[in-house]
């Protein structure tokens, strides 16, 4: 008896407040739903919403900024700069060594050629090959000078490299001073190997002007007017060394 009327009891209230307060009973009919709903959504947006709240700040670090840093940077760039002008001042230089090598060695070969053949050519014969040589003669003087001027470029490179490199050993940067460093006898090391064969191509262009002399002393022909001028001209430099 006394639970029939509690039942009865607890449905008028719930009518009386569905009756006089709707939006609680919306509020609980919406709750109920939202809770029926998959946990793993609620999950996600809880966390969300929890990250969006948290305030996310970037680190810097300072010593990143400071001067020290920033003159090691500003040195690696120097070296880098620096490494890549002596690079191509050097090819350059070894490539014009090379064809005044080649020059040397074609001028020794008509020295040689035309030594051999004194005494068996006319004189038109042998003004014709001498007209040669005074080409082979220019050509090469052409390639020396190109060379000097790309020396005097590289010279000015390496002395640049140097300077970058001890400004990287003192602004702390040793990786880039060791690179440098390394670089420099790198291509030292490489323009020493080819004036080398251009200096032996030298020499023997002077062994054999010195034999054609003393062949021509020997037995002396009658020397076209280039030829004449040219005897002339390497007497005089040879005075002019001995004073």
């Amino acid at each position: 008896m006394a639970t029939a009327w509690s039942s009865r009891w607890m449905r008028s209230c719930y009518a009386f407040f569905r009756h006089s307060f709707p939006i609680l009973a919306n509020g609980k009919a919406r709750c109920m739903s939202g809770l029926r709903g998959p946990w793993s959504k609620v999950v996600a947006l809880g966390f969300g919403v929890t990250l969006s709240a948290i305030p996310i700040t970037q680190k810097h670090d300072p010593s990143s900024l400071s001067n020290e840093a920033l003159i090691r940077r500003a040195v690696s760039l120097v070296t880098d700069s620096t490494g890549t002008l002596l690079s191509q001042t050097t090819y350059a230089l070894i490539e014009a060594l090379t064809e005044y090598t080649t020059a040397v060695y074609t001028l020794v070969s008509l020295y040689q050629k035309y030594t051999h053949l004194l005494g068996k050519m006319n004189s038109n014969e042998e003004d014709a090959v001498w007209q040669v040589i005074i080409g082979a003669r220019v050509e090469m003087t052409a390639k020396q000078q190109e060379y000097l001027k790309l020396e005097s470029r590289w010279m000015t490179a390496l002395r640049l490299s140097e300077m970058a490199a001890e400004a990287a050993y003192q602004s702390g940067a040793d990786q880039a001073s060791v690179s440098t460093h390394n670089h420099i006898q790198l291509v030292k090391t490489q323009v020493q190997e080819v004036r080398q064969l251009s200096q032996k191509a030298e020499t023997k262009l002077a062994e054999v002007q010195t034999e054609e002399l003393m062949k021509l002393t020997e037995e002396p022909p009658l020397l076209p007017a280039g030829r004449q001028a040219s005897v002339e001209e390497t007497d005089e430099e040879a005075y002019l060394r001995e004073d």
